[in-house]
């Protein structure tokens, strides 16, 4: 068994078809009304890039906002056109701002101090190497799901022209990120929100024009696309019991239903594993990102559930060695 896990309680399951065999000092903040920043007497109109992150790191640090210095360095550098803070030249973090552009740093500040995610005030966030548009209330990418796309690839590579089946697709990132790097593949994705679907769509044409995809809205759509190599999955896996400890940022802008797994978690997980003998070929394969508790409990099923020939062939860590 091959485990990956991360802070977030999260690791991934690599299953097989067995049919045929086998930042530094705190700023203090004297202004607490974010309102105040565009009056003459109490900013300057010279202010700097520089001076704007601690600005805004004050204000995010007394209303209680996490993160607060990426918080700041985020919004700023996406005004000035820049991916990160660090990337800015010496230029631009001392040339003073002009008036729309801290108008807008204003704007996006207030909606994180909302508590609303980073990804959603900008509207995009990376992952891998794309730059997806994000939008509420679909399910934002974490950086560990990265590594289940890793993964895919490895195994993926070794075949030409797979293709593979994502289920929740979300934003596009788990299927974008493979076209990119399998441009002789083909990816069907489902997802139940129409919003989720209609979100991929649109990252699948901002990124490529076109490309060999298609998105559904439901299990059943699946069927007439297999038998497929691969299944590939970050579903929603999440203790029904743990849901109330996730920050407000999630519990108030995500859509809950790509989190709640259930009692035990394992909603979704069961029904995967029961589809995939339906569409997944002989020797194809099941990778899912889950709690680190459910491998046990998955193994536990399978056996269980003899009939649908799936054995957990690994687990893995994920980058953080967790």
């Amino acid at each position: 068994m091959r485990l990956l896990t991360s802070p977030l309680r999260r690791m991934l399951l690599s299953l097989q078809n067995l049919c045929e065999g086998e930042g530094g000092s705190p700023a203090k903040c004297c202004v607490l009304n974010p309102h105040r920043l565009l009056r003459r007497e109490n900013f300057s109109a010279k202010v700097t890039a520089i001076e704007l992150v601690s600005y805004w790191r004050g204000v995010f640090e007394a209303n209680g906002i996490p993160e607060a210095q990426e918080s700041s360095e985020y919004i700023v550098s996406y005004v000035l056109g820049a991916k990160t803070f660090h990337s800015l030249g010496a230029g631009s973090l001392s040339t003073p701002l002009t008036l729309e552009q801290r108008q807008q740093i204003q704007q996006l500040s207030m909606k994180r101090l909302q508590r609303m995610p980073v990804q959603y005030v900008l509207g995009e966030w990376d992952f891998r190497e794309l730059t997806l548009k994000m939008r509420p209330p679909v399910f934002i990418p974490r950086p560990e799901t990265e590594d289940l796309v890793s993964l895919v690839l490895e195994e993926a590579l070794q075949r030409s022209g797979s293709p593979a089946v994502i289920i929740g697709c979300g934003s596009g990132a788990i299927a974008l990120s493979l076209l990119s790097k399998l441009p002789k593949s083909w990816v069907i994705a489902v997802d139940k929100e129409e919003a989720a679907v209609n979100l991929t769509r649109e990252n699948v044409w901002l990124i490529f024009g076109f490309h060999s995809f298609s998105a559904v809205g439901s299990w059943e759509q699946l069927l007439p696309w297999g038998p497929v190599d691969t299944i590939v999955s970050n579903p929603p896996y999440v203790f029904h019991g743990d849901m109330t400890h996730l920050a407000e940022e999630i519990l108030s802008y995500e859509d809950l239903g790509a989190l709640d797994g259930g009692n035990d978690g394992m909603r979704v997980i069961k029904k995967i594993l029961a589809l995939a003998p339906c569409i997944l070929k002989d020797h194809g394969s099941v990778f899912l990102e889950v709690d680190p508790r459910h491998p046990e409990m998955v193994e536990n099923w399978l056996q269980n559930h003899p009939d649908l020939s799936l054995s957990v062939s690994a687990t893995h860590k994920d980058f953080f060695g967790k």
